[in-house]
């Protein structure tokens, strides 16, 4: 979807342009060494010891369950490093919660590249955010994507990584699947305690530029390559894919999809038929993942921002007829505030966001959905960070809740999977999800409403997000 924040912390691959021209010449005389036989690339800082397992594996709620509930991604920046304090503020903060999920990718978003060259292995990076999630007493998910260099036609070696987007977007040539597979069954072996992976992001790189479509036989087989090699480490390993992005559009539009519709546009057919691909020639699958945008590809909130959210309860409905309710939906991301073009979302107030964000949730939840992440765009510095989870970590006051941890957090602590959602009337101006004991209560007016619960009078101001302790019945 063009977005997300990607790069490794470590960008060393900008060393020698900073270096100046001899440094640069230097540099290529160690490329064309590295390329000569026998010489597989520079691997200072790796280990050939990457399926040693890292650290004392934690052992984590719901971890042999396929559906592990509401939770966040990491990305390039995250509580895993800065201020001591701020970072035990945040662990303790995460475990006071009761856990929440965490994924991980695999290579950028935070992560090093795991094996700049074939057999030599760079978890520096994993490894920590790893620590973090078992020391914040949470259930660790890690995403399969993306490939390094050498799997997908570029220089093998320690210093060759190329962090530019469209390179990391780029999937691994189809004769280095099986390195991949490898790749994954190694991070498995490092990591036991890690029982849950999504394969791949987003179909990145997977796109048939003759036809105009998904390669979804590609993807799928590098899926089916992945999942068979996981299952090998150990058949209670769980594996979800395909990750594809539920791209809607005007429902006039050439590709739009003429059954998938509602005010919010039309899927995109060529979505529809990858997942259905992916669906009858996976080789197995634990739960399925999706991910999705409330607004269009064109950045439209139909008919507005509130219900925009409902294409999210018309996709998970789909995505569940198409499975059957014996696989658990997990959705890998969801946003429902378009991006500007630097790709931040910081143009609505944090109460709007808020509310728009609890009404995607409740949406999500109504069509099925046990699992979600949310995607944190923490800053790495400073105090201010919009639809951040928390304040950044770089000081000791750091690390501070923002209004938006205590949505996800309260979220999965009331509708944990296997939640029973119970019918409440409302008014039109609200959206509300609740179970017996508690409901989820959204204004979706700028403006102070009074509205009935439960056949009780609430006052809601603008935007207010409200959890309401139920009467017993």
């Amino acid at each position: 979807m063009g977005r997300h924040g990607w790069n490794s912390g470590a960008r060393r691959w900008r060393f020698t342009a900073l270096l100046g021209v001899g440094a640069a010449a230097l540099a290529l005389v160690v490329t064309l060494l590295a390329t000569l036989p026998g010489n597989g690339g520079d691997t200072k800082g790796t280990s050939p010891d990457g399926d040693k397992v890292h650290g004392t594996p934690a052992a984590t709620p719901a971890a042999s369950v396929p559906e592990v509930g509401w939770g966040f991604t990491h990305t390039q920046y995250s509580a895993d490093e800065g201020d001591g304090a701020a970072v035990a503020r945040v662990e303790k903060r995460i475990e006071d919660a009761g856990g929440l999920p965490q994924i991980q990718h695999v290579m950028g978003w935070g992560a090093s590249n795991p094996e700049p060259v074939k057999g030599r292995y760079d978890f520096a990076a994993m490894d920590r955010r790893i620590d973090f999630v078992r020391a914040s007493g949470s259930i660790p998910v890690v995403t399969l994507c993306c490939a390094p260099d050498w799997m997908k036609g570029g220089e093998p070696g320690v210093e060759h990584t190329d962090w530019s987007q469209a390179a990391l977007e780029t999937a691994p040539d189809p004769e280095h699947f099986d390195d991949y597979a490898a790749l994954a069954a190694t991070v498995a072996k490092r990591y036991p305690d890690v029982r849950h992976f999504i394969v791949w992001n987003e179909f990145k790189g997977f796109w048939n530029d003759a036809e105009a479509r998904w390669d979804h036989e590609g993807y799928t087989r590098l899926y089916n390559e992945v999942y068979r090699a996981l299952k090998e480490v150990d058949p209670d390993i769980m594996v979800g894919g395909p990750y594809l992005v539920m791209d809607s559009l005007d429902p006039r539009e050439a590709h739009a999809s003429p059954s998938l519709k509602g005010r919010w546009g039309a899927l995109d057919q060529r979505v529809l038929d990858a997942f259905a691909y992916w669906n009858e020639h996976k080789a197995g699958a634990d739960f399925v993942v999706v991910d999705g945008s409330s607004y269009t590809r064109d950045d439209e909130l139909l008919p507005d921002e509130f219900a925009a959210t409902d294409k999210f309860t018309a996709v998970g409905e789909w995505v569940r007829r198409q499975t059957g309710d014996d696989l658990p939906l997990w959705w890998a991301e969801y946003y429902v505030e378009p991006a500007d073009a630097d790709d931040e979302r910081e143009g609505w107030s944090e109460s709007r966001r808020v509310a728009v964000q609890a009404a995607g949730m409740i949406a999500l939840a109504r069509g099925g959905a046990t699992s979600a992440f949310y995607w944190n765009p923490q800053n790495e510095k400073g105090t201010d960070c919009p639809g951040c989870l928390w304040t950044p970590t770089d000081s000791a006051d750091g690390g501070r809740k923002l209004p938006m941890f205590d949505l996800v957090s309260r979220f999965n602590a009331t509708f944990p999977p296997g939640t029973a959602h119970r019918p409440v009337t409302a008014s039109a101006d609200v959206r509300v999800l609740a179970t017996d004991k508690t409901a989820l209560v959204v204004n979706t007016r700028d403006r102070q409403i009074s509205t009935k619960i439960d056949g009780r009078t609430v006052k809601l101001q603008a935007y207010e997000v409200r959890w309401l302790e139920r009467p017993a019945a």
